[in-house]
């Protein structure tokens, strides 16, 4: 009796580690990477996009990426959140850094030829520019009526020149407290001054002018949708309304980083890739990506290029369109 309690044991055990084995698998199987597709809800997504459009991949072995600018010598700005750098990042590659910073995010180039990354700083809770060596940087804002910055995330330059910022509490260090009780969307100009244009976003995110330069557009993260402002020569806004909306039963993916291209269609980050809307507020299509992306830029020589920075990568996609800029001027995107 004892030699069949003994083999019914051992029976049972790997009866149990085969199951164990096959909810591993289906586990992994359903955590698989999503693989690239071009999912079109209108006709004129493809006037965007060709059907026969190939992903590349630019780099990968990030930690998180993020913050892509494209500088016209041929190479990609991007910070990397998790190992604390920004870096250079060349067609074939090739990587180098520019400097170690404490959770780089968004980052936007200073006009003229000088290319000083400007970076949204999150450990500094700073708006700052760096030094064309890497070896320096200033702080630009780091307070708004003396109370210092959640986190700032993204940046852009405004139709007036001024620089336009988002402060969520996205990447507030842990452990520090939020001094500033709201989240905002903030102006700062070429001599210091902050002013805060909107606190009526629960997470303000990603930001973009439209090409015209007559509205600019924020997402909220919290809400998962996307906010239209007029903006006016004095450098504020009015008659906020909601443009977009991308909430997805199921996903916890949410808008974050957006560009126009010159037709005034809006390219942002979403569920399962980029989210494609026209001027109306039409969704055209979704860009499904392999990772989740977090950010994206314009690029190439004719700027027709999108830069996608997607969890450990960096992704390149061939379009049709070409894109606007804020820190180039018209002359030099033609």
């Amino acid at each position: 009796m004892a030699m069949v309690n003994r083999s019914s044991s051992l029976f049972a055990w790997i009866v149990v580690l085969l199951f164990s084995c096959f909810q591993c698998s289906s586990a992994q199987q359903g955590k698989a990477k999503a693989t690239f597709e071009l999912r079109a809800l209108a006709p004129e997504f493809w006037g965007l996009i060709d059907h026969d459009a190939h992903l590349e991949t630019m780099g990968t072995g990030f930690g998180f990426t993020e913050g892509p600018i494209w500088n016209p010598a041929g190479f990609l700005v991007v910070s990397d959140e998790e190992k604390n750098v920004i870096y250079h990042l060349y067609p074939d590659g090739h990587r180098e850094k520019v400097i170690e910073l404490g959770d780089p995010d968004g980052n936007t180039y200073t006009f003229g030829d000088q290319y000083q990354i400007i970076d949204c700083a999150s450990v500094l809770r700073a708006i700052i520019r760096i030094a064309r060596d890497g070896k320096s940087y200033e702080i630009l804002a780091d307070r708004y009526q003396g109370k210092r910055f959640n986190s700032p995330n993204d940046v852009t330059h405004g139709p007036d020149g001024a620089l336009y910022f988002t402060d969520p509490t996205l990447d507030l260090v842990a452990g520090q407290r939020q001094e500033i009780p709201f989240q905002g969307v903030y102006r700062l100009d070429a001599h210091g001054k902050v002013t805060l244009l909107t606190k009526d976003l629960e997470q303000p995110n990603g930001l973009a002018f439209s090409p015209d330069g007559r509205y600019l557009y924020v997402d909220d993260s919290a809400q998962k949708n996307i906010r239209r402002y007029h903006f006016h020569s004095d450098g504020t806004l009015s008659d906020g309304i909601i443009f977009g909306d991308e909430n997805v039963e199921g996903s916890t993916a949410v808008p974050d980083g957006m560009k126009f291209d010159r037709q005034g269609n809006l390219y942002i980050t979403g569920p399962y890739g980029i989210w494609v809307w026209n001027a109306h507020g039409k969704h055209l299509g979704t860009i499904v990506l392999p990772e989740q992306p977090a950010n994206l830029t314009w690029g190439g020589t004719n700027y027709s290029k999108l830069f996608i920075t997607a969890g450990s990568s960096v992704y390149i996609l061939q379009t049709k369109a070409k894109g606007v800029l804020s820190y180039l001027t018209k002359a030099a995107q033609r």
